[in-house]
């Protein structure tokens, strides 16, 4: 394994150049990443890794990267210069020059590898989903209270924002009342081949929807379709029941002719909608609802306004929330209990879907 020296002047020098320009955070903070930074080490570089290993490289935080692939930590030496490289999961774990891990491994082996870490005294980052069971994330959770371990979870979403902004307008009673809630999350892949398209795209609706309405489902039911393996469903349509009467529905597919990203947020005032797929004017408020007159509906459209919100990269926010956690000591926003309440949302959902849509009721 191969580990690069503690930075010295011309590594700091190199990373603030790398800071120039029009970024959003003060040049203090930049500099309190370098010098006060946790040494972190990503396991796996695959598709969503590179992503990760470049903001937590441009943060001056990554150390080492892992990846039993060779592809993989030849892409991260060309891309991360003065980063370690290994292609053995053990000895990062068991590494004393390491302080926390970011896993972007097959869901398969988060369990396993978040588990290890943990009781090896790390911090951990595990990719979405924290677990591909209930037991196991709430076994990861029970881990890490024991150890007093950070454990955050990667629901992107959370962290982007246009989904913050859409908080505050339904904290301030923009939208009124929210009756019903839907997502599409649709592609023409990546198709997985050990977890269905509720697993791998779901998690990061449900997180949201959980966040917006406040509180977990006491129902829900699932529909969906095995076309390409008889044992994982590609498409899934999923509905969400809560005590308070709102609904909410996510559809999911990885054999979609387009992409489409979209959710809809459906007020008793007004209705927002966020498209994650456009490039701009990706929140939009709609100043339309629907009044009786003498029994009859009556639509009401006064508008459309486009929702200003930060635009700081939703990524680059998700992995400074974690260092800033490591540093503080403080449970992240995604902890380690929305990533168990996401799983049990998913595992009622995959009852129902094996039972033929069977209606769940989510034990709580």
């Amino acid at each position: 394994m191969v580990f690069p020296s503690k930075y010295n002047k011309s590594d700091l020098n190199y990373y603030k150049g790398k800071y120039s320009g029009n970024e959003h955070n003060s040049d203090k903070i930049k500099k309190s990443y370098l010098l006060d930074s946790p040494r972190i080490a990503l396991l796996g570089c695959g598709g969503w890794g590179k992503n990760l290993m470049r903001i937590f490289h441009n943060l001056g935080a990554l150390k080492l990267v892992c990846d039993p692939v060779k592809s993989a930590t030849d892409f991260a030496e060309k891309n991360a210069p003065r980063v370690g490289l290994t292609d053995n999961f053990n000895d990062v774990i068991k590494s004393s020059e390491i302080d926390a891990l970011v896993i972007a491994t097959p869901a398969d082996t988060h369990f396993e590898l978040a588990a290890r870490a943990l009781d090896a005294g790390k911090d951990v980052f595990v990719e979405k989903p924290l677990a591909l069971d209930v037991y196991h994330g709430e076994k990861l959770k029970q881990v890490a209270e024991k150890n007093k371990r950070i454990l955050m979870v990667g629901h992107l979403l959370e962290y982007h924002p246009a989904i913050l902004k859409l908080q505050d307008l339904i904290k301030d009673n923009k939208l009124g009342v929210i009756n019903y809630i839907y997502s599409n999350r649709l592609n023409f892949g990546k198709i997985r081949i050990k977890e269905n398209a509720l697993w791998s795209f779901a998690p990061h609706d449900m997180a949201v929807i959980l966040r917006l309405i406040g509180e977990m489902p006491v129902k829900v039911t699932c529909n969906g379709g095995n076309y390409l393996n008889s044992k994982l469903a590609d498409v899934t349509v999923s509905t969400l029941e809560f005590s308070t009467g709102q609904k909410a529905h996510v559809f999911v597919s990885w054999l979609n002719p387009f992409k489409e990203q979209k959710l809809v947020v459906m007020g008793d005032r007004r209705m927002a909608v966020f498209d994650d797929v456009v490039t701009s004017n990706k929140l939009k408020l709609y100043d339309q609802k629907v009044d009786f007159n003498d029994r009859f509906p009556v639509l009401n459209k006064f508008g459309v306004d486009v929702i200003e919100y930060s635009k700081v990269e939703p990524l680059k926010a998700e992995c400074e929330h974690f260092i800033k956690c490591i540093q503080t000591r403080k449970e992240p926003l995604t902890n380690a209990k929305s990533g168990v309440d996401v799983l049990k949302v998913l595992k009622a959902c995959q009852e129902s879907l094996t039972k033929g849509g069977t209606p769940i009721i989510c034990q709580n």
